[in-house]
């Protein structure tokens, strides 16, 4: 999915801690929260939540001053994102929702491929390149917002300071709804044989309950399986989807979600023959072509009229974007175009 589904944001990359993935890796030592003594469960809490808190007021310099020297260096970036943020969580509530300890103290010298196992049920955290050393990864909430976040930190201790490696943050929410109703409405949509809502909304489950793009769960692995089971062969994630309506064939290259008026639409991106980009620059034409598009999708998916609040269709020319129509599902024509048909393609 597009990063309009609200995928996971990369803030910050310690390029001295997370690295490329690979699939063999050194084993280290976990301690989930639980296991760990008071003091040092405290120690890490309060270090993560003191980041945050100078991320929420904008204190650019606190945080660079509790960055890896390596990081603190080059903090431009990184003071960016936090402005970037700032805004979204500056009234809310911040709360330590959890803490990893990560014990690679006994890696190779030379930074390795590192997983973690933690606890039980088991969560694994991988990191692609990791120097060897002892480091954290503390799980936030940012909560009573328009827009609660998940603020993920990698720390890494120095001179028994906790310092931060490296930040991420993803909303916990989309449409007003979180990744288990999402998950939920998903399993409704594959009861009622509507793949295609099901697969969006299980893509939607997973950006949401996935807090980082390294780390994975039991619960994590079986909506993934949930999903891939219906997973449907036409939708345009993999190849691009051709899209038959009234004869005319449209090359559907992405669909995705969008919450841009606030309701969850779908987002529908094509890219036009030179005879149909002609059409685009008359207006009614235009309009006549995309909402054939929305009105064929509609036909052949009829579960979407549920799923989703309306349909954003885009006609585009590589980066350019050639016209762009947003309509309510109820404004969707009712009189559907016959013969619409789909089918998985490579392009035309």
């Amino acid at each position: 999915m597009s990063r309009k589904l609200s995928s996971l944001t990369l803030v910050a990359v310690c390029s001295v801690l997370i690295g490329g993935s690979a699939r063999c890796a050194f084993g280290a030592a976990c301690t989930t929260q639980a296991q760990m003594a008071a003091a040092a469960r405290d120690a890490l809490a309060n270090s993560a939540h003191s980041i945050v808190a100078d991320m929420q007021s904008g204190n650019v310099q606190a945080v660079q001053q509790n960055t890896m020297p390596s990081l603190a260096a080059n903090f431009g970036a990184i003071a960016n994102s936090i402005q970037q943020l700032r805004p979204t969580i500056q009234n809310a509530s911040i709360v330590v929702y959890d803490i990893y300890q990560l014990d690679a103290s006994d890696n190779p010298p030379a930074p390795t491929a590192t997983d973690f196992y933690c606890g039980s049920p088991v969560v694994s955290v991988h990191f692609g390149q990791l120097p060897r050393g002892m480091y954290a990864l503390a799980i936030l909430h940012a909560t009573g917002v328009k827009d609660p976040q998940q603020i993920s930190l990698v720390l890494s201790q120095t001179n028994g300071r906790w310092l931060l490696g490296g930040f991420f943050d993803k909303p916990m929410m989309t449409a007003g709804h979180d990744g288990i109703w999402y998950w939920k409405n998903a399993r409704g949509y594959v009861q009622a044989k509507d793949a295609w809502s099901a697969w969006i909304y299980y893509q939607m489950a997973t950006n949401l309950l996935t807090p980082l793009n390294f780390i994975s769960s039991p619960n994590l692995q079986k909506l993934h399986e949930e999903a891939d089971q219906i997973h449907p062969s036409t939708f345009p994630d993999q190849h691009p989807m051709v899209l038959t309506v009234q004869g005319i064939n449209y090359t559907v290259n992405a669909v995705s979600t969008t919450t841009a008026f606030g309701a969850l639409d779908l987002d529908v991106s094509y890219a036009p023959d030179a005879s149909e980009a002609a059409q685009l620059s008359n207006p009614p034409m235009a309009r006549q072509q995309v909402t054939a598009i929305m009105s064929a999708l509609v036909e052949l998916h009829p579960g979407l009229k549920q799923a989703f609040h309306g349909i954003w269709v885009h006609a585009q020319q590589g980066p350019a974007s050639l016209f762009a129509l947003e309509l309510p599902m109820q404004e969707i024509a009712a009189a559907r175009p016959p013969q619409a048909a789909e089918r998985s393609g490579t392009g035309r």
